[in-house]
């Protein structure tokens, strides 16, 4: 009963939280709504509230539960962020790309992405776990997680509900892993509506920041077996990354 009581915390303030946000974000638009807005596939504008919102209703949530995980979800969030506005506009996409920028001499906002989010990985991994090899694995799984909703994230609602589906196993746990799920499950599900009706996106920012949060759940849910399974799984995703986004898009949920 205890257990089912702290899930339920906290997967209700991270909802509200979340809530709050976009309701305040959407009040006030910090520098213009013009800074606010973008184009969707369809050619709609919709609002970039739910990102921030979400991340740091994620990680506020992430903290109270483990320092070091809400540490990785807000600087995935802010590393999306910097993408959202400084990689406006850029036709590059995927690791490749950004990769091939770099060895020409131009770092990319895609690439202070990449290295940042990896880096805030393997800080809250080697913070999470107590094994050198668990570390490491841990580190993949977080940063690894946080690409994997990136690259889902293609039409609305896609990103959320995969962060609501694989988040949700982790809420039959015990323990602060399943705390964790709910804190992720809880953002997740609080952006849904207004991301499937258009009205909102991720961008960047809140995919990158669910997504860190949903590895931290599962770094802290598992033992060696089941992160080596998530680190080959993301890894996987990673290198067929255009297929999954293919893939996403065929299911989308519109």
């Amino acid at each position: 009963m205890p257990n089912r009581a702290g899930r339920t915390r906290s997967f209700a303030l991270a909802a509200a939280l979340t809530r709050a946000g976009i309701a305040g974000l959407r009040a006030k638009a910090p520098g213009g709504r013009g800074r606010w807005e973008r184009t969707n596939h369809r050619g709609r504008a919709v609002g970039l509230y739910a990102g921030p919102a979400a991340g740091l209703a994620a990680a506020a949530g992430a903290a109270r539960v483990r320092p070091a995980a809400g540490f990785a979800v807000l600087t995935a969030g802010v590393c999306g962020a910097y993408d959202d506005v400084a990689g406006a506009g850029d036709p590059r996409r995927g690791f490749r790309d950004h990769l091939s920028a770099l060895g020409d001499g131009e770092v990319t906002s895609g690439a202070v992405k990449l290295f940042g989010i990896s880096a805030a990985g393997l800080a809250a991994g080697a913070l999470l776990k107590e094994r050198a090899v668990d570390k490491a694995l841990a580190g993949i799984v977080i940063a690894g997680a946080a690409h994997f909703v990136n690259l889902v994230d293609v039409r609305p609602g896609t990103a959320a509900a995969a962060v609501v589906a694989l988040g949700a196993p982790g809420l039959l746990r015990s323990g602060p892993g399943a705390e964790l799920a709910a804190v992720t499950t809880g953002a997740a599900a609080a952006v849904l509506p207004d991301d499937l009706g258009e009205r909102t996106m991720l961008g960047d920012t809140g995919a990158h920041a669910l997504g860190a949060a949903l590895g931290t759940a599962v770094v802290v849910g598992n033992g060696r077996a089941g992160l080596l399974a998530h680190a080959v799984a993301f890894v996987t995703a990673a290198v067929y990354g255009d297929k999954v986004s293919a893939t996403a898009r065929s299911l989308s949920l519109e």
